[in-house]
């Protein structure tokens, strides 16, 4: 009973791989040659290319900044404190978040448009807080070396209420960020992207109309 019960699961085991392997498989541009010794897919999906699982450097390695909201004075990028409300943003329009060491600071990222009756808004945006430094580094973290971070990366749909933006389309969540003991004074880069459709799998580059945005943030630990 033993050897019929295993050889029935070696059976079994031998038609899935079978399957899989004759499976059409749709890839991300940068993993259309990673697979198995088996020939399976190690990509069927979109991942966070962007100095995750690749040495990609921004969003625009895979998709296009083809979109109709590039005009800065309508396009919404913020960073405040999640209960003062008061903005990180500096004169030079970089953002400087300041932080005790093992002090938790919760922050909201805005990201939207104001309401233009004349273009049509975003349906969706995406973004990603990233310390350039650290691509191509072996890290699945990417966030400043010895920061906590609870949500350095989101992909949201529009549509979220807050006082002050009624007069916008924007989405607004929360990322709390702690200093740890070998942490040290970091700057990072706030990726975004505002987009709209869907990108066709296989060629990130179609379907999806978007705009590339990048902002400085610095983080720095006070005594």
């Amino acid at each position: 009973m033993k050897k019929l019960i295993a050889f029935s699961i070696i059976v079994l085991s031998i038609g899935a791989i079978s399957i899989l392997t004759k499976q059409q498989a749709f890839y991300h541009p940068e993993f259309s040659k990673l697979s198995t010794s088996f020939g399976i897919s190690t990509a069927n999906a979109y991942p966070p290319a962007v100095g995750i699982l690749s040495n990609s450097k921004n969003c625009l390695s895979c998709h296009a900044n083809n979109g109709q909201w590039n005009d800065d004075d309508k396009t919404i990028i913020d960073i405040v404190d999640k209960d003062t409300k008061k903005s990180f943003m500096q004169p030079d329009g970089t953002f400087l978040i300041e932080t005790k060491r093992w002090e938790q600071k919760t922050v909201l990222t805005i990201i939207g448009r104001r309401k233009d009756n004349s273009v049509s808004a975003p349906h969706r945006n995406a973004w990603l807080y990233i310390d350039p430094k650290t691509i191509g580094t072996s890290s699945l973290s990417k966030f400043a070396p010895d920061w906590d971070v609870n949500l350095p990366i989101s992909c949201r749909l529009v549509g979220d209420k807050l006082s002050g933006y009624e007069n916008a389309d924007i989405t607004s969540l929360p990322m709390t960020i702690q200093p740890l003991s070998n942490a040290k004074d970091a700057e990072m880069q706030l990726q975004v992207m505002l987009t709209k459709g869907e990108s066709v799998k296989g060629n990130a580059q179609e379907g999806m109309i978007g705009n590339y945005f990048e902002r400085k943030v610095i983080l720095k630990i006070i005594q």
